[in-house]
């Protein structure tokens, strides 16, 4: 004989939504007219579909007298069983409206060199304050080029990087320009001079990111061939920690953004140096990004004041 709904010889039961929620009102008020009342629902009907629930089960929940109704042993325990579901599903239907209107879920954010001691806090405070269901996911020390990477295979929302990006897919929306400044091994022979130039490093050595797609590579290559000379790129390093490592031990030294400054590491010191190009930082995201959290975090950094003009450089101060 095959199996039907509600076969209790298999262990199958069918009991629906409505069922569940006309029994808790029944066992919650211990009345069936007090029941019916809170549904908008005729006590007859009521009553005919808590029996069919028993039914259903196989199991006696209530006990019924002209007087009162009480719930069984099996009826308390159920009830306790039916509130959890009760509340787990609405719970999950809460959850599900909330991250389809984009006021929770997990927002992947990745940072470039040091960008997150400067636009981390900013960004953070201003997401959490308006959408507090959102959980912020960090991923520092990326490079632009594996920022791009990561924003178009989707294993990033939004990313703080150097533009501009030229990538297809991506819209940026620029955060600030910062001048580009030298990093010095300690001991070179330029500290003690009072200014700086370009041209004054072009016999040197040069330290560079490994990412040849480097914005801040371009940028150091654009400041010396105006300057009048190609950089002698003889040591790569994967992000700026490293860089600055390879600088401090005197194996060259670099062009980097004036937020590196931030970082600060024995045996390196930062100069100003005329005639070097600036940089931008920039928020990036997908183009065809249909994530309404992403839209709700983007519409609520706007609202903040997260976007400042191009010449503003007041947040690396």
């Amino acid at each position: 004989m095959p199996d039907t709904p509600g076969d209790r010889s298999t262990g199958q039961v069918t009991v629906d939504l409505k069922q569940l929620r006309y029994f808790d009102a029944v066992a919650e008020t211990c009345h069936f007219g007090r029941a019916a009342e809170r549904l908008h629902l005729a006590q007859p009907a009521l009553s005919q579909a808590v029996r069919r629930l028993e039914a259903e089960l196989g199991v006696r929940l209530l006990a019924r007298t002209t007087r009162q109704v009480q719930l069984t042993p099996a009826g308390e325990f159920f009830h306790r069983e039916v509130r959890r579901i009760l509340g787990e599903l609405d719970a999950s239907v809460l959850g599900a409206k909330s991250i389809a209107e984009g006021s929770r879920g997990l927002l992947r954010v990745g940072f470039t060199g040091t960008s997150a001691f400067t636009q981390l806090s900013r960004l953070s405070r201003m997401v959490r304050s308006s959408l507090p269901g959102v959980v912020l996911e960090v991923q520092a020390d990326l490079l632009t080029p594996a920022q791009v990477d990561r924003l178009l295979d989707g294993r990033l929302d939004l990313g703080v990087l150097r533009g501009p990006v030229a990538e297809a897919g991506i819209e940026t929306r620029t955060l600030l320009q910062e001048p580009m400044v030298l990093a010095l091994p300690a001991d070179h022979r330029l500290v003690p001079e009072s200014a700086l130039e370009v041209v004054d490093v072009s016999a040197d050595e040069f330290v560079a990111y490994a990412d040849e797609r480097s914005a801040v590579n371009e940028a150091v290559v654009s400041s010396c061939r105006r300057a009048g000379f190609s950089p002698d790129i003889t040591h790569r390093a994967p992000g700026t920690a490293a860089l600055l490592a390879l600088v401090a031990a005197g194996l060259g030294v670099a062009l980097v953004p004036q937020s590196v400054r931030s970082m600060h590491l024995t045996g390196v010191v930062f100069r100003d140096v005329a005639g070097a190009n600036s940089i931008d930082l920039s928020l990036a995201w997908r183009a065809d990004e249909s994530s309404a959290l992403v839209s709700g975090a983007l519409d609520v950094l706007d609202h903040h004041g997260f976007f400042t003009t191009a010449s503003n450089t007041s947040e690396l101060a």
